[in-house]
């Protein structure tokens, strides 16, 4: 396996609100990796730094022995934690509008599990349900050959049926030779399709670990160390 994340050194300020503090972590392909804290630990801020969204204070990232741009781009997948499709959109205007921006989606992919959905390629992207919506952007996302997966609260505000579609759609679709970084704080309901936790708190990496050796080492699950780690 090789290096395909890497994070030294990691700060983001906002004036004197400390973001991130001194990050510093190592992601290889092949791995499930949870980012896992409670709200306002600091993922959504960390992942916006690994997408080229924010600059950091401090400190570097390295995606496959590159810093965060263009280039990169190319590389990763990423699903933000709000809808950024355009409501008027027809289903087919936006995968077509995918496939014309990314050379690794796969049209053919996206159409096909779009269509077990039986969501209708003319509808309107304002005509869908809210799960419906959910399901749509992962599977643009996951129609990418990319190389690492960064998924920012996947699961958050969907019924559990509608979180069972997402966990198995991740784990049937991206490319076995990247990596998937999913950030949530439900955790018992992706801890089976887990390699590695990152554990997120007040900026900082409290714990990385794989699952079997927290298991191992701690007698509990991950969700239960999450608890034990994260009581207030």
């Amino acid at each position: 396996m090789s290096e395909l994340l890497r994070c030294d050194g990691l700060c983001k300020n906002y004036g004197k609100k400390v973001a991130l503090d001194h990050i510093s972590l190592s992601v290889e392909n092949g791995k499930i990796i949870g980012l896992l804290g409670p709200n306002g630990a600091g993922k959504t801020t960390l992942i916006k730094i690994i997408n080229g969204l924010l600059t950091p204070t401090s400190g570097g990232v390295m995606i496959n022995g590159m810093t965060p741009s263009v280039e990169t781009k190319k590389l990763v997948s990423y699903l933000p934690d709000v809808n950024y499709l355009y409501h008027w959109m027809t289903v087919e205007q936006i995968v077509s509008m995918f496939s014309e921006f990314y050379e690794d989606f796969r049209t053919e992919l996206a159409y096909e599990m779009l269509g077990r959905l039986g969501i209708d390629k003319k509808a309107k992207l304002k005509t869908l349900s809210k799960g419906n919506k959910e399901k749509m952007s992962l599977i643009l996302v996951m129609s990418r050959n990319a190389l690492l997966y960064v998924l920012d609260e996947p699961i958050a505000g969907v019924d559990p049926a509608t979180r069972d579609y997402i966990i198995t759609t991740i784990i049937n679709n991206y490319n076995p030779q990247a990596s998937v970084l999913i950030s949530t704080h439900l955790i018992s309901d992706i801890e089976d399709v887990l390699d590695d936790v990152i554990f997120i708190k007040d900026g900082r990496i409290v714990l990385h670990n794989t699952v079997d050796e927290i298991r191992e080492e701690h007698h509990m699950s991950v969700d239960e160390l999450f608890r034990e780690v994260f009581k207030w």
